[in-house]
């Protein structure tokens, strides 16, 4: 328990920190954007403005998450944090989407409209602002695999598409400075098919959790060699596993000696029970069933 708290902990500290990145960088580069005269970086700017609101749904999927079990919901309510990772799946792929769009169209119109070459300064913000959004990126990621949380770890590829729309406005305000604008539509075009090979991930995952998907042969291997070396089990009959939100279900038959009293068999069975749930904190509850060895 007091790890799921540091871990929920984490999580929220870490998408504060989002919230206040992005709205910061969304105002420097608006700011970039219009003195630079760069209309990239004032879509840049859009993008960030529009990570603030997927940390949002992060926050509020996770704060959901903890509500303990109820009348309606005797099971808990760990599955709202895979519906909120669903959600930023579907903002992170009309991302994408549309950067896609835009640089095709750019790619379309090139040459027809003159463009304005933009500052310098424009460059220099799209640089701080690749850097920035990929250390938040690899500090997020870090921290959604210590929680445990789909919902963090979609917001950390939020993160990456926002440095990657930055590569692709440095790309082109460098290229527009040096007489070749349509390098921006181009490196558009390939960056939004990383945005989408990511958004179709994080959906798969969260479906995953959604859909009773087993947890990974690591873990059932791990817990399978924990409950073989338990005091009084003979062998493992049986052991299924179910992902639920970030947490797991575990199903457990092993077999004991079938003259041991049903004391004793129910005393193998609680320390068993007890000892996946303390070894595994992503486990959100284990049943166990005793087979007698013939």
């Amino acid at each position: 328990m007091q790890q799921q708290q540091t871990g929920y902990a984490l999580a929220m500290r870490v998408t504060r920190e989002s919230v206040a990145v992005n709205l910061l960088l969304s105002l420097g580069k608006l700011a970039a954007g219009i003195w630079g005269r760069s209309a990239a970086m004032v879509s840049d700017a859009v993008h960030s403005a529009s990570d603030v609101f997927s940390s949002l749904i992060v926050m509020v999927g996770l704060r959901m998450s903890r509500k303990g079990e109820d009348d309606d919901h005797e099971y808990g309510h760990e599955r709202l944090e895979s519906v909120a990772a669903i959600l930023l799946s579907v903002a992170l792929a009309i991302t994408g989407g549309l950067i896609g769009l835009s640089g095709y169209e750019g790619i379309r119109s090139a040459g027809a409209v003159p463009l304005p070459v933009p500052a310098v300064g424009a460059l220099a913000a799209a640089a701080v602002s690749i850097a920035v959004k990929e250390g938040m990126f690899w500090y997020t990621r870090w921290a959604a695999n210590k929680c445990g949380s789909a919902a963090l770890m979609a917001d950390a590829w939020h993160h990456r598409s926002d440095a990657l729309s930055s590569v692709g406005s440095f790309i082109g305000i460098a290229g527009a400075r040096l007489g070749w604008p349509v390098l921006d539509s181009v490196a558009s075009v390939v960056i939004s098919l990383f945005i989408l090979k990511a958004a179709l991930d994080i959906f798969r995952d969260a479906i995953d959790q959604m859909t009773d998907h087993a947890a990974s042969p690591q873990l059932e291997r791990e817990i399978r060699a924990l409950v073989q070396a338990q005091e009084g089990v003979d062998r493992v009959d049986l052991l299924k596993t179910r992902r639920f939100g970030s947490r797991v279900y575990v199903d457990i038959e092993f077999s004991a000696d079938g003259s041991l009293s049903l004391t004793d068999a129910h005393q193998i069975a609680q320390q068993v029970h007890d000892r996946v749930e303390e070894a595994f904190p992503a486990v959100k509850h284990c049943m166990i069933h005793v087979n007698p060895l013939g």
